[in-house]
């Protein structure tokens, strides 16, 4: 088994902008220690960014400051950098043929957010022919309202996870994907 890490859209809109992650407590520090954890491994790891196609964009506008890197994220090792308009961070990307020139058969999802960007990444993998862990601490989201109604954070990750482990993922923490790596 060879596994690559996959970081998903850790980036300052989260932080400091429309889309303030809230849960699960801990998710940055997860992500980081995972990051460090498989730069040690020697763990192909991918950063992924987001920006919407619209160069009028509110959110995630290419070049905005809301845009960039967490500055955790953006100092740390990464083998490539993605940037992607749509929530998987397969389509119109070269991080399939990455994955495969580096022999990974199994890639680790971490980052957010856990019901769009995650779930469409870990799916898409799955499709691919990957096996797929997906961290339920280093992953994360907000509360969502919207016409179709509203859920809490807390609701809304637990669901997806258990949506991943149904068929998709294995869904585990932080602590057994290190447990695993060593």
């Amino acid at each position: 088994m060879k596994r690559g890490l996959i970081v998903i859209d850790v980036q300052r809109e989260y932080f400091d902008g429309a889309l303030p992650i809230r849960h699960p407590a801990g998710h940055l520090e997860a992500i980081l220690a995972v990051m460090d954890d498989a730069a040690k491994a020697k763990i192909p790891t991918v950063v992924v960014r987001h920006h919407q196609p619209d160069p009028d964009s509110p959110m995630f506008r290419h070049g905005s400051d809301m845009w960039q890197l967490l500055e955790e994220v953006e100092s740390r090792p990464r083998d490539l950098l993605v940037d992607k308009q749509l929530p998987g961070s397969f389509t119109n990307t070269d991080l399939d043929d990455f994955l495969k020139a580096n022999d990974v058969d199994t890639v680790c999802i971490a980052g957010y957010m856990t019901q769009v960007c995650c779930d469409t990444t870990a799916r898409q993998a799955f499709h691919r022919g990957y096996a797929v862990e997906f961290l339920s601490d280093a992953t994360g989201t907000l509360d969502v309202s919207n016409k179709a109604g509203s859920v809490t954070a807390e609701q809304l990750h637990e669901s997806i996870l258990v949506a991943q482990q149904m068929f998709i993922s294995d869904v585990i923490d932080r602590a057994e994907w290190t447990s695993r790596i060593a």
